[in-house]
Formats: C-alpha cells, structure tokens, sequence
C-alpha cells in the first residue's frame, strides 16, 4: 500500500491514526471510572456471594466446579462464534446484543428482527441436537433432568423479581461492553471477541446460581421446548428481561460516549417508513466500529479480491475521516473537522487494485503502455481508451 506522501503506510496504521479523532470529554471520563468500577464489584463480589449460597445448600462443593466450567464453556463458545463468522454478520447471536445494536443505531430494526429470527431458529436447532446427543444415556428424560434451561423459584428461593432485575442488569453490561469493544474509537477493538468472551463467562460465574444465565433470548427458548414443564412457564422472564437491558444498554452507551457517524436510517427511537432491511449502509464485521462501520479491520478481513469489493476499516476510516459519504457527497464531521475533497486524500493501492473515492469501489491500477517505435524513428507512448 503507498501514499501520495511518498511514505511508507500500512492499512493497519491508516485504521489506527483514525480511531480516535477526539479526547473524550470529564463526563464520558468519569462515566467510564463508574461503569468499570460496578462491572468489577458485580463480577467479582457477585461471583462470591451467589457461589457462596448456592454451596450451602448443596451436599458438597463439586458444583462450584460445575459453575466454573459452564460459564467458561458459555465465554469459549460466543469467542469462537464471533471469530468465526462475525465478518459476516457482526457476531451477534443474542435478540438482546441485536436489539441494543439497533437501539445504538448500529443496525435498522428490521434487520434486528430478522437477526432474532434466525438466532431463535439456530437455538432450537442447537437444542434439538443437543436433546438427541443426550439421549444416548439410558434413562435420560429432559424434563426430569433439564437440557440447560434457565429458571428462578423453585428449591433454591431466588425470587422472580430479583431474577428480572438480574437478567436485566447482566445483559445491559453485556451489551455495554459489546458495544464500548468494537467501537470505532476504541485501538484495541480487534480483541473484542476475547473481551465479549471473558464477559459472558464472568456473567456466568455471577448468575448460574441464580437463573441458571440467560442474557439470551434465543439461548433460552430453545432448551426450553424440550425441556417442558417450569421452563416454558418461565420463559417471559428470560425474553422479556434481556431485551430490556440490551435495549437500555444500546439507549445509553451513544447518550453517555456519544457516536462517530449518524444513526442508520431505521434504528433508535426513530423509525423511518422507507428503512428495508439490507437497503441502508448496515454494519458488516465485529472488528468495526458498532458491527461494522469503520473501526479497526478483523484480522486477514478486507483483502480487495474482485471489483467493487472496499476493504472494510481501511478504507472506510479514510472516508469517515474526510467526511465524505458512499455516494461521494460531503456530509462533514460531528467533531468539527474541516471538510476534504477525495482529490486530497491518500492513493491506496494494493495488489494491483487502487481505492476510488468517488465511486466508494476497488478499480484495477491500468498498466503503464509499452512505448513503440514510429516509421520515422520517433518512440511514442499509446494509450488504450479509457473502459466504460
């Protein structure tokens, strides 16, 4: 990749000198003191206090052990997850992370609910599997011994009130941190898999005790059709109540740290008429900025391989930065920076392919023509006729 500048310039360089534009202001500041700090005594303490009541009532402490390897079983599973197809799709997985990504603006609300959808059938399909897989023990029954459901009341006493206020509260930081780790501004948004990961296992730790952890729609209606009973009975708490936290989560973290770029048309509070799923510039990768966008690229992600094809971070960070949007027009920076013409922005160039601005695609760099010899002894250069 060169410059016009003539220097030397990796495309992780042009995505790491636009990351951060602006110093955050005292508020965000101590905002983020106060949300780290809570999420540090919530984990922790929280961790302690559940394990420590629910080892009480048990015979022996091997089910702290049982905590321990499901929560990091939960936290592996969403690393993998993401890593492997969140280029795809941004790594949602959770209605809840989809809804908190709409309410954020990140996405339009009609691609949420068709991400829920998807996500609900990948659940019951996961739990059917995993109903079929368990059948191999002679005398498993899933309504007498579970298929990973979640649930509050019962022996242990946990109140349905507590439980909603607890499911609430894990998905608003879940979603909090999904949404502070891959945002533009963030330099370190290319571990957001192992930070997304790390948190669901701690959430885990803090709330198995408890509810067993939802923080999922999606992850608790599917073993709870085939577990019956209770869980069926059960279930609104565990839709209803991470909804509400992603959607608090998604409402506050852009009101609280503000946004780079304007909202998607058909996302937050605001719900445009004309707003179709797949229509409106959507968020594509979980190492960019809110899903997509233009945070730092996914590793080995945005490669240009064919005609049209923009390497997402890269490029995107250079046009978030000069203000100019995908149809080429200025649209100017929140941030107040003055304005630049594509014409005084950097040459990309990679593999034979340089970025057009104005056109927001790939085209191939045209090979310089071969000089040839006239009758008359001149050489001259020819040119073949620019394509269409």
């Amino acid at each position: 990749m060169t410059a016009d500048s003539g220097a030397n310039t990796t495309a992780a360089e042009i995505v790491r000198d636009t990351t951060s534009t602006t110093e955050p202001t005292l508020t965000q500041k101590l905002a983020a003191e106060v949300l780290g700090t809570f999420i540090l005594v919530l984990f922790g303490c929280g961790a302690a206090v559940f394990a420590t009541i629910w080892a009480a009532q048990q015979e022996n402490n091997a089910d702290i052990a049982f905590i321990t390897t499901v929560g990091l079983a939960f936290g592996i599973a969403i690393v993998i997850a993401v890593y492997a197809f969140g280029r795809v799709s941004g790594g949602h997985f959770n209605p809840a992370v989809s809804a908190g990504a709409a309410m954020s603006g990140r996405i339009s609300w009609v691609t949420a609910g068709y991400y829920a959808v998807a996500q609900i059938v990948g659940a019951i399909v996961g739990a059917l599997a995993l109903w079929i897989f368990a059948h191999g023990y002679d005398g498993y029954s899933s309504h007498r011994l579970g298929l990973g459901q979640n649930h509050f009341g019962g022996t242990g006493g946990y109140g349905w009130w507590a439980a909603f206020l607890l499911e609430l509260v894990l998905t608003a930081v879940f979603v909090w941190v999904i949404l502070g780790t891959t945002d533009e501004r963030n330099p370190y948004s290319q571990a957001a898999p192992l930070a997304i990961g790390l948190t669901l296992a701690a959430i885990h730790f803090v709330a198995i005790p408890a509810t067993g952890t939802s923080v999922n729609p999606a992850r608790s209606i599917g073993p709870a059709l085939f577990s019956g009973g209770h869980a069926i009975g059960q279930l609104w708490l565990f839709i209803l109540a991470p909804l509400i936290g992603g959607a608090v989560a998604g409402l506050t973290y852009p009101l609280i740290f503000g946004r780079v770029d304007d909202p998607v048309p058909g996302s937050g509070l605001l719900l445009p008429a004309k707003s179709r799923a797949g229509s409106t510039p959507e968020y594509a990768g979980w190492g960019q900025q809110g899903w997509g966008g233009a945070g730092a690229a996914a590793p080995g992600v945005g490669v240009p391989g064919t005609p049209g094809q923009a390497q997402a971070g890269q490029t995107q960070a250079a046009q978030n930065q000069a203000g100019w949007t995908q149809t080429g027009q200025q649209t100017g920076q929140q941030t107040g920076q003055a304005q630049v013409a594509p014409a005084d922005l950097p040459v990309i160039e990679q593999d034979g392919w340089r970025w057009d601005y104005a056109a927001q695609q790939w085209r191939p760099i045209e090979p310089p023509a071969a000089p040839t010899d006239e009758p008359d002894g001149t050489t001259v250069i020819k040119h073949d006729p620019p394509q269409a």
